[in-house]
């Protein structure tokens, strides 16, 4: 088992919109991963974008610019 780290957990209202959010960290190459909603967290679709808490601004700046909103930030332990 993986240990527990504080991650960045950037939630969405739809799919599409944490789909989005892939595609456009990956096209500039924006830090972090689609995971499953933690539990201890709830959000209008089960997908969430994890990265490091110190990507808390480039990742808000992200989505600016591409016009993805967020449903909630959180900071957790995953």
């Amino acid at each position: 088992m993986r240990k527990k780290e504080l991650k960045l957990v950037v939630t969405f209202h739809t799919t599409a919109d944490a789909m989005a959010m892939e595609k456009a960290c990956k096209k500039e190459n924006a830090p972090g991963r689609l995971i499953p909603v933690p539990r201890a967290i709830s959000a209008g679709c089960g997908l969430a974008w994890c990265a490091g808490p110190e990507t808390r601004d480039i990742l808000r700046q992200l989505m600016e610019r591409t016009g993805i909103e967020e449903q909630d930030i959180h900071e957790c332990m995953v």
